[in-house]
């Protein structure tokens, strides 16, 4: 196997022969393996490296491209990165044009390359002048000396595959692959790997995974009327079929949505140390589908991880957009755990009892930093006393603070268990309670106020 063992001319000599690596914690206790080709390990990060020279040099030997030239491209981002990368060490220049549903990293990442980006809307039909591949065409009629690289429909894309990563799988496996698995966006990895493999060995299988609101699978199924919707995962999919996506290749598609591609995503980097993206998510949901329904310990499944997490931070690693997009469910917090939060050295709930005076009521709050006692007799709440109101009649009647707090106490705090969610406390202390107290195992442990709830609201621990 090519190692990095010898220093490379550029850096577009270390595109290829990335990491085949098992994946285990995710895979629980299936029996057939599943292995996951590491193309974020190419130097832009993603599987797209590997067309986006292949492309350049093709156009350079046909004399398509020439010296100064103009490369152009419809992008969701990664085969842009791909050919800029190209064009920064051949001395082209890059235009591309992205929907506005990609993330703003690779949009920064473009533009550090030296690329020009135009973002398209993304709700538009695939023959509308605004979509962004149709956007790519216009400018390359407006500008002399360019080309359109034309992923969607260029060749070079699936053989690209079929000459490195193809040969790449068979190799790091021994001959052992059983199944293949790749998103298809293009159509040209899982084509042109497809088509390699099945040259070696017929009886292997290639999986499709496919977004919920793509066209693909539904095509590959004969399906009549069929319409894409939007989807949030990107670079895969489409609503259009590309001529460098083989279904001859293909024996089956497996679709996946949106919120299960991104938690596995996050699951992948959390539990396997790899940082990916969302179609690495898809990808892995859809092996372990297949690994579920083979049962097979002989069998050897391999995947493609496309990309690199770092393209969506923003996105799929950010838990606000994840919730506003409904990709994850609120953390369900408890009283029990939002106490163990608290950042406090009290051991023990300071409370008062009813026959305490008014002035030893004060200095507890003073002592311990707090705005309110719950009044105790017997373990159970009997009532509640507040410093902004005993202070306020303390100074219009010094004689008060002598005075035993039963005679001033006001409503006691509500009591809930320690498995009552912060949404039901959020509910009850945003009407008249300030706050309530926790009930463990028989005993009061703790308090939670309205401030306590204010702090985990504003993600604040």
């Amino acid at each position: 196997m090519k190692s990095h063992s010898k220093p490379y001319d550029t850096v577009l000599d270390a595109i290829g022969w990335t990491p085949l690596i098992r994946l285990t914690r995710v895979v629980g206790n299936l029996r057939t393996s599943i292995y996951g080709k590491a193309e974020f390990y190419n130097p832009g990060g993603s599987v797209k490296d590997r067309i986006g020279v292949a492309i350049v040099e093709a156009a350079e030997e046909s004399g398509e491209l020439k010296p100064g030239g103009t490369i152009v491209e419809g992008t969701s981002g990664n085969t842009g990165i791909g050919l800029a990368i190209a064009a920064a060490l051949k001395g082209y220049r890059c235009i591309f044009t992205m929907p506005d549903k990609m993330s703003n990293e690779k949009v920064q990442l473009l533009r550090a390359f030296g690329a020009e980006v135009i973002i398209t809307p993304t709700a538009v039909p695939p023959d509308h002048p605004d979509n962004y591949v149709m956007k790519a065409k216009q400018i390359v009629k407006d500008t002399p000396n360019s080309i359109f690289a034309n992923q969607f429909f260029n060749q070079i894309n699936p053989e690209a595959h079929y000459r490195t990563t193809g040969p790449e799988i068979w190799e790091q496996t021994e001959g052992r692959v059983t199944h293949f698995i790749a998103s298809v966006g293009t159509g040209g990895t899982i084509s042109g790997v497809g088509k390699y493999l099945k040259e070696k060995n017929p009886d292997i299988k290639v999986v499709a995974a496919d977004p919920v609101g793509s066209i693909y699978a539904g095509t590959s199924r004969n399906e009549e009327n069929i319409e894409g919707h939007p989807y949030k995962v990107e670079g895969v999919g489409g609503d259009k079929i590309p001529t460098t996506l083989h279904f001859e290749y293909i024996d089956e598609f497996v679709t996946v949505s949106d919120a299960d591609s991104f938690q596995m995503a996050r699951r992948i980097t959390r539990e396997e140390g790899l940082f990916v993206g969302g179609s690495s998510g898809m990808n892995v949901c859809a092996a372990l589908e297949l690994a579920t329904r083979l049962d097979d310990p002989k069998a050897m499944i391999v995947t493609i991880l496309p990309s690199t997490g770092e393209r969506y931070l923003s996105k799929i690693y950010n838990d606000a957009w994840m919730l506003e997009n409904q990709m994850m469910e609120a953390e369900r917090v408890s009283a029990a755990a939002l106490l163990k939060r608290k950042e406090s050295d009290q051991k023990e709930i300071v409370t008062v009892a009813p026959t305490a005076t008014i002035r030893q009521a004060i200095n507890l709050m003073s002592t311990y930093n707090v705005s309110q006692l719950p009044v105790i007799a017997n373990g159970d709440c009997v009532g509640s006393v507040s410093e902004g109101v005993l202070m306020a009649q303390a100074i219009s009647d010094g004689s008060l603070l002598d005075r035993q707090v039963s005679e001033k106490m006001e409503a006691p705090y509500p009591v809930v268990d320690a498995d009552t969610t912060v949404e039901k406390l959020t509910d009850l202390l945003s009407r008249e309670s300030p706050a309530a107290l926790v009930r463990q195992s028989g005993e009061l442990t703790g308090i939670i106020t309205r401030f306590d709830i204010l702090r985990i609201a504003a993600g604040l621990r």
